[in-house]
């Protein structure tokens, strides 16, 4: 019961942000196209996330039987899904915080994607997924929908002269230095999988050991 009505509460607190988010990007940007701002809106990694995390909040509580709920009660796809969100918030606060002053709403849900949203999903895969059966080769495998999502940036802002983050912005960067800020960020997410493989192990080890007389 605590479990389920945790992530009911986490699971509209992120579709609200990422609706609000959404509303604010098409407001805020008047003078361009409602399909090239919601293009622009999905091709962010955070937004991706927010919405990925969602989902694993949403459907064990409104469908844990329906093949979506099955794939959110995965332990790899929950640890996976916790990586993801943790280096969302990291990067934001270290490397996009203090490019940007968000003003009212938009501030509203800068904070909940970035701060409230990792937060809340990191203390939901503490406290309720079951630990000890993740593998160290499992944060290797999270990194492919990493670098699926970096080729799409670079296709996409090759196309469309966008970009996303400016530690990706290759028309200003140069290839070459874009390239190497990724591959620090590719580092970065291992190091946080493995992170959460050792907390897994850790955790899991304790559960399995007998109970004192």
């Amino acid at each position: 019961m605590a479990a389920r009505l945790y992530r009911a509460v986490f699971a509209c607190i992120g579709w609200f942000a990422v609706a609000l988010q959404y509303g604010v990007t098409i407001t805020g940007n008047p003078d361009q196209a409602p399909g090239v701002l919601t293009l622009h809106f999905f091709s962010y990694f955070t937004i991706l996330s927010n919405i990925l995390v969602a989902l694993a909040l949403t459907a064990p509580v409104l469908a844990p039987s329906s093949r979506l709920g099955r794939w959110s009660a995965s332990e790899g796809v929950r640890a996976a899904l916790a990586m993801y969100i943790v280096v969302v918030g990291l990067t934001y606060h270290f490397l996009l915080a203090a490019t940007g002053k968000p003003q009212v709403w938009s501030l509203v849900a800068n904070d909940l994607l970035h701060y409230v949203m990792p937060a809340g999903f990191a203390l939901d895969w503490l406290l309720f997924t079951p630990k000890g059966r993740l593998r160290w080769i499992d944060p290797v495998k999270w990194l492919v929908p990493v670098l699926a999502y970096g080729a799409w940036t670079l296709l996409h802002g090759a196309l469309s002269g966008w970009w996303p983050y400016w530690f990706v912005n290759v028309d200003k960067l140069g290839l070459g230095k874009a390239m190497v800020y990724f591959a620090g960020l590719l580092i970065f997410f291992l190091i946080v999988g493995l992170i959460v493989v050792a907390i897994d192990r850790t955790f899991g080890r304790r559960d399995r050991r007998p109970a004192s007389a």
